[in-house]
């Protein structure tokens, strides 16, 4: 199962959090949102299909996040948890703890914002147009 995301990057991208990634439906990022890869994302996790969310609510699921701009790419595997909620209408969050909030979509990624490949979070600070594809196994 896949859920697709489209966001846009940001000249304020610096991917430079130390356990967490976002991208997020807000329209404007400051300098301070250093977890966030990409805005005005047109879905969030309250719009992922109900079985989507219920594969990822199995702590032994595999939850991978491909992210994919101007030729360049980068995927985080993490995992699912039966606490993630994916109730947020704003923002996508994967984390490299244990944290679950209603933003978080996987937790034990194997890097975070700051473990991007610089290629990437260079085209995303130019605005380039991002596609997340999630899947879960």
């Amino acid at each position: 199962m896949k859920e697709i995301i489209h966001a846009r990057g940001h000249e304020n991208v610096s991917a430079a959090h130390a356990s967490t990634f976002e991208v997020t439906t807000d329209d404007y990022l400051t300098p301070a949102g250093d977890c966030i890869l990409a805005v005005e994302a047109d879905r969030a996790p309250a719009d992922f299909d109900p079985d989507f969310v219920a594969a990822c609510q199995n702590g032994d699921a595999t939850i991978t996040a491909a992210f994919e701009a101007d030729g360049h790419r980068e995927t985080v595997t993490g995992r699912g948890d039966p606490d993630l909620t994916f109730e947020s209408d704003r923002s996508a969050v994967g984390r490299t703890s244990d944290y679950v909030d209603d933003r978080t979509i996987l937790l034990g990624a194997e890097f975070a914002a700051e473990g991007f490949d610089r290629d990437l979070v260079a085209a995303l600070a130019e605005g380039a147009d991002l596609t997340v594809t999630l899947t879960v196994e």
